[in-house]
């Protein structure tokens, strides 16, 4: 059994971590608010041109002539976003992006499809940077995505799919319900069909709540074929910017949640080893009492 020094430095060095993650989880509470306000104030202007897109999109006569909405037979080449966090302690939250990326590309290499990654964070980074073909990295702007950080993504990926170079786009990432729940969210970005653009929100209950046609009448100008090839590539980057900041939103969550649960797992373990230390402790003050009377009463026997 333990003395009773190394159970009382024990008790020590745990209280002194959940001083620590007691921290961090008021700190992520307080950055949380912020960041689902930001996704929360981003989301109309993702809603608007997601139903702008389906109301051009589903026209075939101007979708027949855009490079952005065709569908690339038999393809070779995949890309894999992977939306994560530059911090650890944060429970599964890295973890969960890397499996379902490894998932990605493990499929696509069953059917002949080279796989790719852009990663986005610090984490993902050393994760991939041993394990896949990492053409873009991302890293120090997890908690608070840019916008041009974005903009290079969304660039590479339309000039690689107009170019043949590209003919699969998932972007992985997760999305916060609220301040407690995140979701593992896979979101199909290219090839784009009207299906496709109008999951663009994700998981519904009912179809209700997804994008819908515009049912005004539209005059385009020049032409509604230059709209749409302004639309795509402007569609594309808003998924990519709406996804980092969602992800940015969940990872606070996440990290307070996990940081929740250590502080209630410390405070767990203070109480079992206090009472550890009662325990020894009393078991000491008798043996010692023992000593003393079995030492008096040999003394009274000379």
């Amino acid at each position: 059994m333990a003395n009773l020094r190394d159970i009382k430095k024990r008790i020590s060095s745990v209280t002194s971590t959940k001083q620590i993650t007691r921290t961090m989880e008021m700190v992520s509470t307080a950055k949380i608010r912020r960041a689902l306000d930001r996704a929360h104030q981003a989301e109309p202007y993702k809603t608007a041109l997601t139903d702008v897109m389906l109301t051009v999109a589903t026209d075939a006569s101007i979708a027949s002539d855009n490079p952005m909405l065709a569908v690339h037979e038999e393809p070779k080449r995949g890309l894999v976003i992977a939306i994560a966090s530059d911090r650890g302690l944060a429970g599964g939250f890295n973890v969960n992006v890397d499996r379902e990326c490894e998932r990605i590309i493990r499929e696509w290499r069953n059917e002949g499809i080279e796989g790719q990654i852009i990663t986005c964070g610090r984490k993902p980074s050393e994760y991939f940077s041993s394990r896949g073909n990492v053409v873009m990295k991302f890293e120090g702007f997890s908690a608070d995505p840019r916008l041009e950080d974005a903009r290079m993504i969304a660039d590479y990926i339309c000039d690689s799919y107009v170019a043949g170079e590209l003919d699969r786009v998932e972007v992985v990432y997760h999305h916060a319900r609220n301040r407690v729940d995140q979701q593992l969210r896979v979101e199909h970005l290219l090839p784009l069909d009207p299906e496709m653009v109008a999951m663009a929100h994700g998981p519904r209950k009912n179809e209700d709540e997804g994008p819908k046609r515009v049912s005004s009448s539209f005059k385009f100008i020049p032409s509604a074929q230059h709209v749409l090839g302004e639309l795509v590539p402007s569609y594309v980057l808003t998924i990519i910017h709406q996804a980092l900041i969602d992800s940015a939103a969940a990872e606070q969550g996440a990290r307070r949640k996990a940081m929740h649960s250590a502080t209630e797992n410390a405070t767990t373990i203070i109480a079992t080893l206090t009472r550890t230390y009662n325990r020894v402790r009393q078991a000491s003050i008798t043996t010692e009492l023992n000593e003393i009377v079995a030492g008096a009463a040999a003394l009274e026997e000379h």
